[in-house]
């Protein structure tokens, strides 16, 4: 019997595949349990009507992250901070207040996870930080550290 995966079952399928099971298996177990639903024609459309809208909704991201990238990457964000001798930190500048201070003077939203960053900002000067914005998209945001 061909049954659509509602969930993922272990050892027999993914969320969305259309597999062969025995008959039994399929109607006294995935079924019953709403694992899995009869593959007829009318599932099988709306199956294919939710992969189609699935990859317009991932394509419609990927493109607004290579917008958010030219955006990010036109853009420079000043962060002002103690000092002491030798352009050393008193403190660090943390993902956080890189996120802050872009929502702050550009008015745009990221996700401090997404930054990456290694270490937190300790001298001053020009850093460049990348951001991961999409698997497929990599900005490059530039921070300049100044004294205050």
């Amino acid at each position: 019997m061909k049954v659509i995966f509602l969930n993922d079952v272990k050892n027999q399928g993914k969320k969305g595949e259309v597999k062969n099971v025995a008959t039994g298996y399929a109607q006294n177990f995935l079924i019953k349990k709403g694992l899995a639903e009869e593959a007829t024609p009318g599932n099988l459309q709306k199956l294919k009507e939710h992969n189609e809208q699935v990859a317009e909704e991932k394509e419609q991201e990927l493109v607004d992250a290579q917008l958010l990238k030219k955006e990010l990457e036109s853009k420079e964000v000043e962060i002002k901070t103690k000092s002491g001798e030798g352009g050393r930190l008193f403190g660090s500048i943390s993902s956080k207040q890189v996120v802050e201070a872009f929502s702050k003077q550009h008015d745009l939203k990221i996700d401090k996870r997404k930054l990456d960053m290694e270490q937190p900002l300790k001298s001053l000067g020009y850093h460049k930080i990348n951001a991961k914005l999409h698997p497929k998209v990599t900005a490059e945001i530039k921070v300049h550290v100044a004294e205050k």
